[in-house]
């Protein structure tokens, strides 16, 4: 009887969601039957909206190859809901249990792995200036006087500053709540740059009216490592994670989606990012690791 007692409890928490405040994803899942990805409406090639409640990209897809290990580590067939996240929210809803695993663009650094941990780097990413073509903005020297768009909640907003700061460039920050809402601050006129991930950059360029009319230019700002997040603590549910990601870089699959995501056109206008992996990318694949942002500043 204690024994049956025992399991109606299990079963109850499970469904009411405590597990996954108690940082047992698995169990949750498990007794739910329902796993929530966290997905990004215009973050590139990386995910995005299709429209339709529908989502996809390159981070989209590493996510789906590891839901299905987690399909058969809990032995069930579970249904994958999505919930669209800003760089705002992302952190605390996954911290509170509304997502199990966030399939954005987010930066492993220090300050986030007090709160979530990261799957290995799935790519590493360098920080960049995008401006209209006939702007005649070539380098962060130019943007002096200029207005400058970032997304709210990134760390380029941080990267921004810093910028500013050592180059003694003197320019207004205006910030989009979204990456496509920062992209249409250049887009409109109301900025004169958009700083950013520069794979974020190039995937709202590739979709968006006249792509001929945009450009990345300048220098590096910043080197990010890009990764999925997890909560914190939750090992069980991490390893499921961490050796999918690790068996599709020794596999070379991961460079195969690269490809597809980056390097061929995608959905849904058939148009093509034309973003290769960087070297650093390249070394992050051969070498799985979690290191965070500060550890590639020391280099």
């Amino acid at each position: 009887m204690k024994l049956k007692l025992a399991a109606l409890s299990i079963a109850m928490l499970a469904s009411s969601g405590a597990f996954a405040q108690a940082g047992d994803t698995l169990a949750k899942v498990k007794a739910s039957g329902v796993i929530t990805m966290g997905v990004r409406d215009s973050s590139g090639a990386l995910s995005y909206t299709l429209g339709d409640g529908k989502y996809t990209g390159y981070h989209v897809e590493i996510c789906s190859r590891i839901i299905a290990n987690v399909e058969k580590a809990v032995g069930r067939k579970l249904e994958v809901k999505y919930q669209s996240v800003t760089s705002q929210n992302r952190i605390p809803l996954v911290q509170n249990g509304t997502v199990d695993i966030e399939c954005g663009s987010t930066t492993n650094n220090a300050t986030r792995l007090k709160d979530v941990s990261f799957l290995p780097t799935t790519f590493v990413e360098e920080v960049r200036i995008a401006v209209k073509a006939n702007s005649g903005i070539n380098s962060i020297a130019q943007l002096n006087g200029k207005n400058v768009a970032t997304t709210t909640g990134t760390t380029s907003v941080q990267t921004l500053r810093k910028n500013e700061r050592a180059t003694g460039v003197d320019f207004k920050e205006v910030f989009g709540k979204d990456h496509s809402d920062s992209f249409l601050l250049l887009e409109s006129g109301r900025a004169d740059a958009f700083v950013m991930d520069g794979a974020i950059l190039a995937g709202n360029i590739a979709t968006s009216k006249t792509p001929a009319d945009f450009k990345i230019v300048g220098e590096v700002l910043s080197v990010e490592p890009i990764a999925i997040m997890v909560r914190k603590d939750d090992t069980a549910f991490k390893k499921v994670g961490d050796d999918t990601v690790k068996e599709l870089m020794k596999s070379g699959e991961i460079s195969k989606l690269w490809d597809k995501w980056f390097q061929q056109p995608i959905p849904p206008k058939n148009t093509k990012v034309g973003y290769a992996a960087s070297e650093s990318t390249k070394a992050a694949w051969a070498t799985p690791n979690e290191k965070p942002m500060e550890d590639y500043a020391k280099k």
